[in-house]
Order: C-alpha cells, then structure tokens, then sequence
C-alpha cells in the first residue's frame, strides 16, 4: 500500500515475486518486465544502499530537486531534468540532497533487452530534454503496475505486465533519444503541456507541478491556456477525457466504472454527473443513441 508524507502520497508497488519469474520466461516480458515502482516527493526520501549490487537496473527519473549516486567508486550529481541509470549487478548507493530533496519516480527493471537498452543510454546520469514528456511515462509505469498489483489474481497479470513494460519502453527510447543532439528551436510550452495532458488523462495535474515540467509560471500557463482554448488546464483536461469517454463508449463494451477509471475518474458517478452535464445524456444512453437497437 502507498505511504503518506503528509503533502502528497508517496506510492510503492511491487510485483509479486511469483510473477516476476513467469514473466523472465514468457513472450515479450522475457525482454523487459518492471518488477517495482514508485513515486517519492521531496518530502518522501528516496535512498538506498546496495554494497552487494541486485539484479535489477534501476532508472529513477528526477523532475524537481537534486540527489547523488555513488557507482563503481565514483560519485555522481542528479539534477532535476535528469535520469538516474543503475545497471544490474552494480554495487551503488544514492540518495537525495539534504538541502534540495529530489522528486523521482522510478523503477526495478529486469529482462534479456534491458542490457542493451543500458548500453546504448551510456552513461549513469542522462539529460532529459522533454521532461514533461517523461515524467507522464513515468507516471503511467506507476499507475499501470498499480492496476496491475492492485488486480492480482483476476487471471490477467502477464497482459498488464506487457502494458507496463510498453510504457517503460516509451521511457527508456525517448531516453535514448534526448542523448542526440538538441533542435534549435526550444518546443511551445503550451505544446508540451497539451501534449503531457493527452498521454496522462488518468493522472492528477496540478497547475504549478505542469507549469513547473514546462518551463513557465502558472499564471503564465493559465494564461497560455485561454488564450488558446477559451477556458483553462483543467477545462482543457475534461475535454481530452470527455473525447475519450465518448471513444470507449461508442467503440467498445466496457462498462461506464471501466471507463471512468480509464480517463481519470475514481468515482464512476461523479464521472457520470459531469458526462450529463457536457452531454444533456447519460454515458448509458450516449451509448444506446450512438447504437440504436434495430
């Protein structure tokens, strides 16, 4: 279960180890399979020491605050904007800085590919160019293995072990991406933003924390967001959801809670008022008017 630092929940989940080892052995997660992942604000620690190394690389991503990781004898800074790459096998111990606590997600990553993937990022501490960008990933690992924890013994762990390692993926090329040389031209915060909110309808936003990703003010952001949309973040986050609600309800048999949950709704009714109030409809009779019984 997540623990609480008292400002923002810290999260922590873990794959049962049974699992871990059917997934080494099964098609697609024999290459890549996360094991374990989190959130830690700043207020939260994130620290570990490791003398005897595991057998698990661990990628950590820094979005606010500073830490250091100590590797093969040397000693390393992280700063936010950075990821944190712990290859297998590695004695190491890291930790966040007492004067500036680092936020990271992060993750246990074990399989035949990971290897490579180390390889080809070449280095402990990797810039990140689109931080926004990666802190969504990020998040979507974590919520992703939360289901997935969450749903052990529904029968369908391997499927959402391979949903999880997608998204690691996404995380680890975009990594190896940013390692290329930089465009000139910096990417339109308001972009980066709209962009972030697409990839994470089933995340929390907070103005300050997005405005932060993207390099701008909130008043800033919020005013980026009128300008442009007519209403703000939020309202903005709500379209992107309600687009996606109607998707699911017209092309799919999920149930109105399954898709609530999909686009970022705990509560099913709540979910339901609002869909009413967009639609002058329920998502019940949304979907019957978009498939007329014959």
């Amino acid at each position: 279960m997540p623990a609480r630092d008292g400002l923002r929940p810290q999260r922590l989940y873990a794959v049962p180890r049974r699992q871990v080892t059917a997934a080494l052995t099964a098609p697609v997660t024999r290459r890549l399979v996360v094991t374990d992942a989190g959130y830690s604000p700043a207020a939260a620690p994130f620290a570990a020491s490791r003398p005897a190394a595991s057998r698990h690389t661990v990628l950590a991503v820094c979005a606010s605050g500073s830490g250091w990781a100590q590797l093969g004898g040397r000693r390393h800074g992280v700063g936010a904007g950075a990821a944190l790459v712990v290859p297998a096998g590695t004695p190491h111990a890291y930790g966040g800085s007492p004067s500036s606590p680092w936020t990271v997600w992060w993750c246990h990553l074990r399989g035949s590919d990971v290897p490579e993937v180390v390889e080809a990022l070449g280095a402990p501490v990797v810039p990140i160019r689109q931080l926004d960008r990666a802190v969504a990933l990020a998040d979507e690992i974590v919520a992703r293995l939360a289901r997935e924890v969450d749903a052990d013994g529904d029968g369908r762990g391997a499927a959402r072990l391979v949903g999880v390692a997608g998204a690691a993926w996404k995380l680890l090329t975009q990594l190896i991406a940013d390692r290329s040389p930089a465009p000139e031209a910096a990417s339109d915060p308001l972009r980066r933003a709209m962009d972030y909110l697409a990839s994470r309808l089933d995340g929390t936003v907070r103005v300050p924390e997005l405005a932060a990703l993207v390099g701008v003010s909130p008043s800033h952001l919020t005013a980026l967001f009128r300008r442009a949309t007519g209403g703000g973040v939020h309202a903005y986050q709500t379209t992107l959801r309600m687009e996606r609600a109607r998707h699911l309800l017209t092309t799919t048999q999920a149930t109105v809670s399954e898709i609530a949950r999909d686009v970022g709704y705990g509560d099913p009714f709540h979910f339901s008022r609002q869909f009413r109030q967009l639609h002058t409809m329920s998502p019940t009779d949304y979907r019957r008017a978009a498939h007329p019984a014959p």
